[in-house]
């Protein structure tokens, strides 16, 4: 990938596509191609192959989904499986039929069983049941990951699926309805702090997460785009999907996180553990020894991200439905 070629970037305003177009841009790769989606609607066919024939992008990185935590993947499973679907499906064959041959997609570690073997590698994938509390983005994913693996096969394209860890950073979103749990209990303890009074959260506390910064991440999907075909090809079969993790490498519970966001924030009050809400998958720590062994690792430790964070989050505040109730 040279700094002349043509990089579509679907999703570019989200928590990843942000990232990896500010990634590219230090790295000197400014011909880049965007779209908001009052521009390019992602789930209209029509207007995805329109798209396509017009610009022929050479690159495309697809962090365009929609996402979201346990609240809004319970209450509107229907739009996350059809609106990721229809994405997926457009973007994947519209790439192809245009001529693109290198894609990263943009998967997440949802898709790997409920109860994995820890920590999860990539041949875990679709061993056994999921995590029924996000089965139906998972299910979408999934089928993200297969069709990438289909046209691989099938028409020699090169499309490599990552699969992150939990992901958190700038441009995240802290709406309380739809929002991932580090951003939602860095909002908690923020607005605890300053309204007084208990930080109430989810579940019994005792999940265990990995939590990647999202920085990191575009680093490694750079990384990714450019490498030679001959050090991705020794990590891949033919027969399998080209699957490859993307984590920090430690996990803690949930209980151990909010002490660590109480700090930061500067909030030492009570927390309150809400045990009648579900608790998702007990563990997701991801085995990103396929990642790493490329020569990429995080720069970021997770105290120093989670700061960040909420340095982002105090800036930003009142600017808009990311930090709406």
């Amino acid at each position: 990938m040279s700094s002349r070629d043509k990089i579509f970037v679907a999703g570019h305003r989200g928590l990843v596509g942000s990232a990896i177009v500010r990634r590219l841009r230090a790295a000197g790769f400014d011909n880049l191609v965007t779209r908001q989606r009052s521009d390019l609607d992602l789930t209209d066919q029509h207007a995805v192959k329109a798209f396509f024939t017009l610009e022929k992008p050479d690159y495309v990185m697809l962090a365009a989904a929609r996402v979201g935590g346990i609240l809004a993947n319970a209450s509107r499973s229907a739009e996350f499986i059809r609106e990721n679907l229809f994405i997926e499906a457009n973007i994947i064959h519209e790439a192809y039929m245009s001529g693109v041959r290198d894609m990263v997609f943009l998967g997440s570690s949802c898709i790997y069983p409920r109860d994995c073997p820890q920590p999860i590698r990539e041949e875990y994938f679709m061993t056994a049941p999921l995590e029924k509390t996000n089965s139906a983005y998972a299910v979408a994913k999934i089928a993200g990951v297969e069709m990438c693996h289909a046209y691989n096969c099938q028409y020699g394209t090169r499309y490599i699926c990552a699969m992150p860890a939990n992901l958190y950073g700038e441009q995240d979103n802290f709406d309380l309805s739809s929002s991932h749990v580090l951003p939602a209990m860095v909002r908690k303890f923020h607005e605890a702090k300053v309204g007084g009074g208990p930080v109430v959260l989810w579940g019994s506390g005792s999940p265990r997460r990995e939590f990647l910064h999202v920085e990191d991440l575009a680093d490694a999907c750079v990384l990714l785009m450019t490498i030679d075909d001959s050090r991705l090809e020794s990590l891949f079969s033919r027969d399998c999907p080209s699957l490859i993790n993307i984590g920090y490498g430690e996990d803690l519970s949930i209980r151990e996180l909010a002490p660590l966001i109480g700090g930061i924030v500067g909030y030492h009050g009570q927390v309150h553990w809400d045990s009648s809400k579900p608790d998702g998958t007990p563990r997701k720590l991801l085995d990103s020894s396929r990642m790493r062994g490329l020569g990429w690792k995080p720069r970021h430790t997770l105290e120093d991200g989670v700061r960040e964070l909420y340095e982002w989050f105090s800036r930003s505040r009142g600017g808009g439905n990311r930090f709406a109730s």
